[in-house]
């Protein structure tokens, strides 16, 4: 037994004692948790500045005036909304009410994300985001610059059937010079006819050769503007002046890959090849004698059937490369912190997470706070000890004690009258004390 108490050293604590030790410790906290709410709504504000002030446009003094004023009206509504909160809803005991408070405190977490933890993110990932945008922009450039060179050198293909039907030309016509396709040497209309059709297919192969050094030096021009793209993504400076360079480099990109497409030989192909077989005119024979340009006329058929095929082959070439798609590059558009965040929220979800974290702390304390005085109101505390109250708390307290000692006290109706009947006084309690009689003086 303890000697003071009377009780057990290790007697559990009663309701009653649970219940002041909570009260007390909840009137402990209180300036803790204004302190805390208060510096929370502060480090929301801040980061409300830093997030606002890359949305507005004007002169810097209006910008900053602008995004300081915001920031303030945000920091004061996040600190009244959540202080109210602590103050009145863990006392709103009735169902209907605690609904009432919890749907309140749901639209009012809303609209402080709304107002405020979006440019939390953005004043956190803001800079990350706009690297990310970046970096995928130039994942598509470089796509788009690889198809662009990729149809562009795709007619590069073509120049060896092309300079293999110029070789077979020119040496049918060497053939020919020694006789051996009409059977009479010399240079005839048959040899004027093959060196023509090879001379054609000639300057054909070297204008395919001309082009493929053209979509070689594009598209080294195009790793330059790309390679550029990924210094810029990297580097550590101010990301607004890097993505203003980056916008430039995208234009001269985009001029690059429109060059490339059209440098393509694929359509001068298709319309030399569409001229060899249409614009083909057998020329007259030229031998002397009737049987000489009999075998002439028949040589040259057979040429112009030749050249119909070689032509069918490289159209039909052409047309397959002019059939690929061609490459439209997006526009690179430049983007705020703040939109950047919004676009790209998925890639950012603990940014996100540490934004609204801190605008919405608050409403743990809040739920704390309503769990403990639950837990007061269960076990029986009154809502405060006679030391804490007032003058007028005591005198009101007393009323009300009165009153319910009133309430209590048995109507006269229900009286007995004992006493009457016998005459004799009723039986006092025997823990009253009798007053003596008050003697008169004279």
């Amino acid at each position: 037994m303890s000697p003071i108490t009377g009780a057990a050293p290790n007697a559990p604590a009663s309701p009653a004692s649970n219940s002041l030790l909570l009260s007390k410790n909840v009137g402990r906290l209180e300036v803790t948790l204004k302190l805390t709410t208060a510096i929370l709504a502060l480090a929301a504000g801040v980061y409300t500045y830093l997030g606002v002030r890359e949305l507005l446009n004007g002169s810097p003094t209006m910008v900053f005036f602008a995004a300081v004023i915001y920031s303030v009206a945000v920091s004061v509504g996040i600190y009244a909304f959540w202080v109210f909160l602590m103050q009145l809803m863990p006392h709103v005991v009735e169902r209907t009410g605690r609904a009432l408070m919890v749907g309140c405190m749901l639209l009012g977490s809303l609209m402080i994300v709304a107002m405020s933890s979006w440019l939390n993110a953005s004043a956190l990932a803001g800079a990350a985001a706009i690297q990310q945008h970046l970096a995928i922009t130039v994942q598509n450039y470089t796509r788009d610059l690889d198809q662009a060179n990729t149809n562009a050198i795709a007619a590069q293909g073509l120049l060896p059937d092309i300079q293999l039907a110029s070789a077979r030309f020119s040496k049918l016509a060497d053939a020919e010079r020694a006789g051996s396709l009409t059977g009479t040497a010399g240079s005839g209309t048959v040899v004027q006819l093959l060196t023509q059709m090879s001379g054609q297919l000639d300057s054909l192969g070297q204008e395919v050769q001309a082009s493929g050094k053209r979509v070689s030096a594009l598209y080294e021009q195009g790793g330059k503007s790309l390679a550029k793209m990924r210094e810029l993504i990297s580097d550590r400076g101010p990301i607004a002046a890097r993505s203003d360079a980056f916008a430039t480099e995208s234009l001269a990109l985009m001029g690059v890959i429109a060059n490339l497409q059209q440098t393509s030989v694929a359509p001068a192909v298709k319309r030399a090849a569409t001229s060899l077989s249409s614009g083909f005119i057998a020329p007259a024979a030229g031998g002397r004698t009737a049987d000489l340009a009999d075998r002439q006329t028949a040589v040259v058929g057979k040429v112009e059937s030749s050249i119909a095929t070689q032509a069918a082959s490289l159209a039909d070439a052409a047309d397959k490369i002019l059939a690929m798609p061609k490459v439209e590059p997006a526009r690179f558009q430049t983007l705020s912190p703040a939109e950047a965040v919004l676009r790209y929220a998925g890639d950012f979800i603990p940014s996100w997470a540490g934004a609204i974290s801190i605008d919405l702390m608050p409403a743990v304390l809040v739920l704390i706070l309503c769990v403990v005085h639950a837990a007061i109101r269960r076990e029986g505390l009154p809502a405060m000890s006679a030391s804490e109250m007032t003058a007028g708390q005591l005198v009101a307290a007393m009323q009300m004690a009165r009153e319910v000692a009133n309430a209590q006290r048995p109507v006269p109706a229900e009286i007995k009258p004992d006493a009457d009947r016998t005459g004799e006084p009723p039986a006092l309690d025997e823990n009253v004390t009798t007053l003596p009689a008050a003697r008169h003086t004279k």
